[in-house]
């Protein structure tokens, strides 16, 4: 299958390309390299630089590459900056999905994968998180998720476009040739190694008072590896029809377990020190993914935390300075 990778030169979807082009897909890599790289994007796979925000770009695009699917990573991504400028989210996220949406189905593209995410749900009523769950989107940046949503499942019933959305928790992990290089850097894992490359005096705790069996905050990661591999399953599963996922390990880990396991895999102290709670984290957040595993047979290969920290140590000592390397 000929697949359109949007934000194919970033974390995952560098790695989601690399495993699609492992399975005999060819992928065409469309991205701005705003957060992304071109180091990162698999040799084998055809790249355009470009902008979602530009119409005319994405409809040469599709001209030029005829894809039979899109998997849409490309999007502004951080839940802090879209509380500081909304518009940007609620504007850019929307309006560039609305463009790619709109030349997909006049260039006759039928099946479509959306990188969603869990902060859907800021306030959840169970733990672990079903797709039952209300959603409460915890920010600009969640609410722009959840419009994509409605918005596709609108072109299924009007379009006949099929779709997928997967709201996943906390990335993490690597391949053995892609890794996560974001800058500024806000995500723990990485944070954590940094402090053992020292690059980071030492990382922070926020908050050690939490209903948690620690004090710290609990989170569910799920390999990168993983979630790339859930992404290909739902494409394959398109012709069945649309469907929405979680993505999670089902248990989660919590900031002092990470820390933890990073200083055994490193053999690195990592200095940690407490400081105040961030405002809106939630003490546990934790995904079902029973759904995704009963109906496609997905199972995370590396689901224990180890396997998560390691592969990601490794990629780190490879590329230390990431793909500025």
């Amino acid at each position: 299958m000929k697949v359109l990778v949007t934000g194919g030169a970033g974390y995952i979807g560098s790695i989601t390309v690399e495993q699609l082009i492992q399975a005999g897909d060819e992928v065409v890599v469309f991205d701005n390299l705003y957060q992304g790289h071109r180091a990162a994007v698999h040799p084998a796979a055809a790249f355009v630089e470009g902008d979602l925000a530009d119409r005319a770009a994405i409809d040469a695009l599709m001209a030029a590459h005829r894809p039979e699917a899109i998997i849409h990573f490309a999007s502004y991504t951080l839940v802090g900056e879209s509380m500081q400028k909304p518009f940007l989210y609620l504007g850019d996220n929307i309006r560039n999905g609305l463009n790619l949406l709109e030349s997909a189905t006049a260039h006759g593209v039928h099946k479509f994968i959306l990188s969603s995410t869990a902060n859907l749900f800021d306030d959840p009523e169970r733990m672990p998180i079903d797709e039952d769950e209300r959603i409460v989107p915890g920010s600009p940046y969640g609410e722009s998720k959840r419009i994509l949503e409605r918005i596709l499942y609108w072109l299924d019933r009007t379009m006949g476009l099929r779709y997928a959305c997967l709201r996943y928790f906390n990335a993490s992990g690597a391949s053995a040739e892609r890794g996560e290089d974001h800058a500024p850097e806000a995500h723990l894992i990485p944070l954590v190694l940094q402090v053992a490359l020292g690059q980071r005096a030492d990382i922070a705790i926020f908050g050690d008072d939490y209903p948690t069996p620690d004090g710290s905050c609990v989170r569910d990661y799920v390999h990168v590896i993983d979630l790339a591999q859930a992404h290909i399953l739902a494409l394959r599963a398109l012709d069945q029809g649309s469907r929405t996922y979680n993505l999670g390990n089902g248990q989660g880990f919590s900031v002092k377990e990470v820390i933890q396991v990073a200083r055994e895999v490193t053999g690195h102290p990592i200095p940690a020190r407490v400081v105040a709670r961030r405002p809106g984290d939630p003490a546990v957040l934790v995904a079902s993914s029973d759904k995704i595993r009963r109906e496609l047979g997905w199972s995370p290969q590396y689901a224990d935390l180890r396997s998560i920290v390691e592969s990601a140590w490794q990629w780190h000592l490879a590329h230390p300075r990431g793909y500025a390397e």
